[in-house]
């Protein structure tokens, strides 16, 4: 069966957020061309992977000679987006594996991401020398200008830190009813 491309090449918008409370979210990976709205799961360290890489691929094209794809230092204003997700977030999959490129035909920045294939093949051992390949069932594949991929990675990078603050003692995430911590030599 083929794979089912849900193929954003000049989205709308294209963000990730999240739903519930800090300590209790869940994130999202949304993609919107009109009034289409494709959703996926993703993890906050996916999140926070894909938009530092996609600042590295960003930085490294701005300092080719002559910054021929034109790519801005900073977010430009008029591609901040501070909105919440479109509602319903009915996720379509899982994120797994992803994948992150660069087209220079279009100047596009080119983000993919697959469903987490979860398989159970009983005569399967860690030490086989060939891994089984599943054919992803579906695909969510988004391309985005480079002004447009600044403001994705600064947004991604300020929604996963908007999680709980961080214990300077004991490095934890500490919870609105409080935190307790064990010190080292506590024990």
């Amino acid at each position: 069966m083929p794979t089912i491309v849900h193929g954003f090449d000049w989205p709308d918008r294209v963000v990730v957020g999240t739903v519930g409370e800090p300590g209790a979210r869940t994130f999202y990976l949304q993609a919107r061309a009109g009034r289409r709205v494709v959703s996926v799961g993703i993890e906050k360290e996916q999140s926070a992977l894909l938009a530092e890489k996609i600042e590295e691929i960003l930085d490294e094209l701005m300092n080719a000679e002559g910054n021929p794809a034109s790519v801005p230092v900073e977010t430009p204003i008029e591609l901040v987006d501070n909105d919440p997700l479109e509602q319903p977030v009915d996720a379509e999959f899982r994120t797994g594996v992803m994948s992150l490129g660069w087209d220079p035909s279009t100047a596009q920045i080119v983000i993919e991401a697959y469903p987490l294939v979860v398989t159970e093949d009983d005569d399967a051992s860690p030490f086989d020398p060939e891994p089984v390949e599943v054919e992803p069932a579906e695909m969510l594949m988004v391309r985005i200008p480079v002004g447009t991929a600044r403001a994705f990675a600064k947004r991604t990078l300020e929604v996963v830190g908007a999680g709980r603050p961080i214990c300077s003692v004991c490095g934890s995430p500490i919870d609105p009813d409080g935190h307790v911590h064990t010190l080292p030599g506590d024990l």
